[in-house]
Order: structure tokens, then sequence, then C-alpha cells
């Protein structure tokens, strides 16, 4: 078996980038994302992306980083709220967007990592999302056809992975991570903790190895809160 370990994000992105290629990054706004190999990629000055993600992270972090630096052509995505320059680039016409129900989101890109060329949903019918794609009936009732999506490259990241490249995420962090690894043709995992293998429950890892090409365990984690709300403390 290849050894899958990297020391770090620089050496995990070693010889797999390239411009106008696509990129699927796991997280759901700030929360799971590959911190460390969004970094990288922004470092390498690669440009003409397409990038699958639930949103594109705030300005200045996250896939927001890319964005600012100009690398990214086109988003794929279901959500923009948190982003101001997302929005001005968007109306502006200096970024393609391709827009999503959340949900059609991650069945397309599910769809794709199991081989599903494409799906029917009924989400997004007689709306905009619908218009230029195939309509069909079924038990009366009309669908539009969704394509299942892929990528040249995933980055994903987990909070416990092995050498093998099993991953267990933790909690929501557990969101378009499992379905991004498998759809990707090369697929990069940040960890926090890189345990020997043998270690992990084998009936709770989360993404298999044979979907992981490389894995290292990542040089800090900031973890930024978009939003911090908090109650006040109540007086005695």
């Amino acid at each position: 078996m290849a050894d899958k370990v990297r020391k770090d994000a620089v050496e995990a992105l070693s010889e797999v980038l390239f411009d106008g290629m696509t990129i699927m990054a796991g997280g759901f706004g700030l929360c799971g994302i590959p911190e460390n190999l969004i970094a990288a990629i922004r470092d390498t000055g690669v440009k003409d992306l397409t990038v699958i993600s639930n949103n594109c992270g705030i300005d200045g972090f996250g896939l927001g980083v890319l964005l600012g630096a100009g690398q990214i052509r086109k988003m794929i995505s279901s959500y923009v709220g948190e982003n101001k320059l997302f929005a001005e680039l968007y109306l502006s016409g200096k970024l393609e967007l391709e827009f999503n129900p959340q949900g059609t989101l991650a069945e397309r890109i599910r769809a794709g990592g199991a081989g599903i060329p494409a799906f029917f949903t009924k989400t997004g019918v007689g709306t905009l999302v619908a218009e230029g794609k195939e309509v069909r009936e079924f038990d009366g009732e009309l669908y539009v056809m969704e394509r299942g999506l892929t990528a040249d490259l995933a980055i994903v990241k987990a909070h416990t992975g092995d050498a093998e490249g099993n991953l267990v995420y933790r909690k929501t962090a557990r969101n378009f991570n499992p379905m991004m690894a498998t759809a990707g043709k090369i697929t990069l995992a940040e960890v926090e903790h890189l345990v020997p293998v043998g270690a992990l429950d084998k009936d709770n890892i989360h993404t298999p190895g044979v979907y992981v090409d490389r894995i290292f365990q990542g040089a800090e984690f900031e973890k930024r809160i978009e939003q911090r709300t908090v109650r006040t403390k109540e007086t005695a």
C-alpha cells in the first residue's frame, strides 16, 4: 500500500494543482473546513478555479481568502450570505455562480461520488433553479433533473484519521466532508489527530481510507465562529 501520510498541506498538494481545475471544499460555514489546505492553495497562486462548497467562507477567512486573491472563477454553492465580497463580485459579473438548494447540492455531491450521473428531485420545480433543465413527470408529480458533481480535487477536514486515510469527523463538522471525500479524483484530508492504524474503532469510521489519497495532521486550526451569539448573564 502506498504511503498516504504527508508532513503538511504543502506536501499534500504537491503536483495536484493546476489552473482551471475544479475543487470541492468540505465544511459548513466555518465549521469543519480544511483551513490548512485552503491557505496552502492560496499561497500557490493557482487560478481560474471552480470551487464546489456550501458557501465561500467569510471575508478574509476560509475560502474567502481564495476569493479575495482573485483565484476563484466560479462557485457552485447553496449559500452566500456571510461573504460581502462574494455578493459584490457576483453582482458585478466578475464571479460565476451556480446556485443550488442546499439539499440538492448535497445530493449532487453524493450522487457524483456514487457514480450516479443524474437524478430527479421535486425541489426547484417551477423556479429559476429549473430553468434549462429537464423536467419529467413521475406518478403525477413534476421533478427536475440534476446532474451529479465530481471534482479534480476534494479537500476535507476530519477530527481524527489514521495512516490508511480512515477518517472520523466530530459532531457538526460531519457535514459535506464525507460526501466530498468520495467525489474527488484525488482526495486530501487534513486532521487534528493522526493516529496509528488500528487505533480507530472500525464500526465508527465515517470515511473509509479507500477514498483518501493523502492525509496529514494540520499545524493549527483557528476554528473561527461566524456569528457569536451569547445570552446576557443574569444577575442574582
